[in-house]
């Protein structure tokens, strides 16, 4: 273990479409400069091929910008923290080969990253708030992920849970393309669903036995139900948007949230700490701090600005290895799967 001194760790991250980097002085976040990618907007979804290019194009002034807001220049760097995986494999090249380079420039250590563990251990950045106490349960739900977690320490995690098809975040967007939302349509069907009836409709709640979840069924029953309700008005999404977005999220939230309690049940854990895209949503937030009264859990809910993929959360995991001194190899290569 290196004696524990300010350091200074520059966190890149590029899984998905969002070019991200961040400084941290130690736990302390200097800069969180993000580089988001419109274009995938009009297709709906990220498209792998463009979301790499855009990366090649925005990570030399988003990594610039990020050093340059810290208020330090690249010679202060103690070390350069990567996301290794998962996510895209072109997306993580980009990422992973800048990394690569600009450690080997500056002589100084490079540190992989799991993507995953970033979105948990982003509650460890200096913000004020509370850390978690170990063990606690991690609930990571985002656009490619929905996992329930448990977390012994700062790197020993076990996955207890799991979606056996899409992520939480995939099936808002999948529900809000259907609906007419625009991409992403996690926040769009969030806002009209304060203003709507959340048990207006009924859709059913998938049976999938232990702590897993599935959202592939909820899915298709929506879709079906739209399209079946559509046939005798043509009108009936415009009609009932917020009271359909409000039913859509009230179920996509129950059907992790019964594991989540059975979990905490079968753990003895009473300590809860949410990361991912999906943890900026209001119902989602509002359900856990409303539970945790009742029930006498702790909860911890990340600010907005470590929700969705940054590179804060990447810097975090990177300062924490680096004290223990836990460095990548040049040859460690991206990977789009990896397990937490």
């Amino acid at each position: 273990m290196i004696e524990q001194k300010p350091c200074y760790i520059l966190a890149i991250e590029s899984s998905c479409d969002d070019t991200a980097a961040a400084v941290l002085k130690n736990d302390v976040v200097l800069s969180n400069s993000i580089a988001n990618q419109s274009i995938h907007e009009a297709y709906g979804g990220v498209v792998p091929e463009l979301a790499s290019r855009a990366h090649q194009q925005n990570i030399v002034p988003v990594v610039d910008q990020a050093i340059k807001k810290a208020g330090i220049s690249k010679e202060d760097l103690n070390a350069i923290a990567f996301t290794r995986g998962p996510g895209l494999l072109g997306s993580l090249l980009v990422g992973t080969s800048f990394a690569k380079s600009l450690s080997m420039g500056l002589s100084i250590p490079l540190i992989e990253v799991n993507h995953l563990q970033g979105h948990l251990l982003s509650h460890f950045i200096a913000d004020g708030n509370p850390n978690p106490q170990f063990p606690f349960l991690g609930i990571t739900v985002s656009g490619g992920h929905t996992q329930i977690v448990k977390v012994t320490n700062h790197f020993t995690m076990e996955e207890i849970g799991r979606t056996q098809d899409d992520a939480i975040g995939e099936a808002f967007d999948k529900c809000g393309k259907v609906l007419g939302l625009g991409y992403p349509a996690g926040p769009h069907i969030d806002r009209l669903a304060k203003e709507g009836n959340p048990t207006a409709f009924r859709f059913p709640i998938p049976k999938v036995e232990g702590l897993n979840v599935s959202y592939s069924g909820f899915k298709t029953a929506v879709i079906n139900f739209l399209h079946k309700n559509k046939q005798n008005n043509e009108a009936f999404i415009e009609e009932n948007l917020a009271d359909l977005c409000a039913s859509i999220q009230y179920t996509l939230i129950e059907i992790i949230f019964t594991k989540i309690v059975k979990a905490l049940e079968q753990t003895g854990i009473k300590e809860i700490a949410i990361g991912g895209g999906v943890a900026a949503n209001s119902g989602l937030r509002e359900k856990l701090k409303t539970t945790a009264i009742e029930k006498g859990w702790t909860v911890h809910i990340p600010p907005f600005a470590f929700t969705t993929d940054n590179a804060a959360m990447i810097g975090i995991v990177g300062y924490l290895k680096y004290r223990q001194e836990s460095y990548a190899r040049l040859d460690q290569a991206a990977t789009a799967r990896l397990p937490i």
